[in-house]
Order: structure tokens, then C-alpha cells, then sequence
């Protein structure tokens, strides 16, 4: 299998047995924390996560959650305990309770992620450093993911890196290149599995295009979805 390279060539995505992974691009006329926050896209996040035939739009079952699970073990990781799916956390969460509001494309992936079953990481564009890439994590790589400076091991998880290392992932993205108030250019990545493939069940594409649709509907610019492997 070939590297493929997506968004104009600024992200290239190096062979992975499982992986089905849908990207792109969001701008904003102005800096997200001056944005109002989206009715639909509060609705959607606050709606229960349905499971099985009948709960819309998509299928979110065992079959599912092992499926991503899958994906991640490939590399050599453990999607286990805390570092399980942050698909499966998010399709539980408001039964603990509200969800956080964040800003409208973080907001938008949580609730996509919710009731669509994989996971998504959304990282601002502009803090990435060089070439940007998805890989597997390096031996003994890691990085902190939130502002209190708790740190995952990334070791075998397949996620976005640039020049500085490891950045985002199906599990916890990296604090350095997060959403902030200031945020105006964002890369929504949506990691599947090419085994979901029957009547029902969530893809990478069919995620992303409802995620870039709740965006632009409230008034964002978004770019062409792209998929890997191509078809």
C-alpha cells in the first residue's frame, strides 16, 4: 500500500492494515472564542447516544468498539482503561452529566462522536509545526494532553504527528496543539475502520461530512472531505 497524501499535500498518511481515516479543513471569519455557540450542534450534544437498529443516524454496537479498538491494537497499543477510544467515553457522557461547551467545532466533534461512534480529533491547524503525517507513535513517545500536564504514551497508537512528534489520536489529542480562544483555521480528522462496511454502521466519511456540514451551517468555511485509503 502506498502513502497517500491528503489536503494538498500537507498531510501524508504512511501504510496502516486498518485504518479508514476522513480530514478536513475549517475556517472561521472569526476567532472561536467570539463565536456563539450552534443550537443544532447544542442539541445534538445533548441528546442521548442511541445503540442497535433504531437509534439514529448509525449503529454504535460491539462490533463497532471492537472494530476501533482493532484499529488502534494494530501498532502494539492497549486501548484499555484510560486510554480507550475517546468514542466510547463520549457515547456515555451525558448520562454523567452536561456536556462541557468547548467551541463550535470541539462541540460539533463530541456530538458527531457521540452519536456516530468513532472517534474525532480536531487540532488547530496553525500550531502544527512542518510536515504533518499519520503514523504509528514511536518507541517511548508520548506527550502532555491537557493543561494540568498529564501525559499518554503514544507508543504504537496511530495518530497525527508533525516536527515536533506525536499530536493527535482516536484516544487524547496533545495540549500544544488544541482548539483555543484565538483559533481560526482547524484539521478535523475522523478515525474509522475499513471492517465497517455493512448497512448501518459509521464510516470515516459519513461522520466527517455530517461534522463539516453542522459547521458550515453555522457559518464556517469548510473544505473538501478526503478519505484514506482512497476508492
Amino acid at each position: 500500500m502506498l502513502n497517500g497524501a491528503l489536503l494538498e499535500g500537507r498531510l501524508t498518511v504512511t501504510p496502516h492494515p486498518l485504518l479508514s481515516l476522513a480530514v478536513f479543513e475549517a475556517s472561521f471569519a472569526s476567532p472561536l472564542g467570539e463565536l456563539p455557540l450552534d443550537v443544532e450542534v447544542l442539541r445534538l450534544l445533548d441528546t442521548p447516544a442511541r445503540e442497535g437498529p433504531g437509534g439514529a443516524p448509525f449503529v454504535i454496537d460491539d462490533v463497532v468498539r471492537g472494530a476501533i479498538r482493532d484499529v488502534l491494537r494494530a501498532g502494539g497499543f492497549k486501548p484499555t482503561g484510560r486510554n480507550k477510544p475517546s468514542s466510547e467515553y463520549l457515547g456515555g457522557a451525558v448520562e454523567r452529566g452536561p456536556m462541557p461547551r468547548i467551541n463550535l467545532p470541539v462541540d460539533a466533534a463530541n456530538a458527531v462522536s457521540r452519536h456516530g461512534g468513532l472517534p474525532i480529533s480536531v487540532v488547530d491547524a496553525d500550531r502544527l509545526d512542518g510536515a504533518a503525517v499519520i503514523r504509528n507513535g514511536d518507541v517511548g513517545e508520548s506527550y502532555v494532553f491537557n493543561a494540568s500536564g498529564q501525559v499518554i504514551d503514544v507508543e504504537g497508537l496511530v495518530g497525527l504527528a508533525d516536527a515536533q512528534g506525536a499530536c493527535a489520536n482516536a484516544v487524547k489529542d496533545a495540549q500544544r496543539t488544541k482548539t483555543h480562544a484565538g483559533t481560526r483555521r482547524v484539521w478535523v480528522l475522523v478515525w474509522g475502520s475499513r471492517v465497517l462496511t455493512s448497512p448501518g454502521q459509521p464510516t470515516s466519511v459519513a461522520l466527517a461530512t455530517w461534522m463539516a456540514s453542522l459547521i458550515a451551517a453555522a457559518g464556517g468555511a469548510v473544505g473538501t472531505v478526503e478519505s484514506w485509503p482512497r476508492t
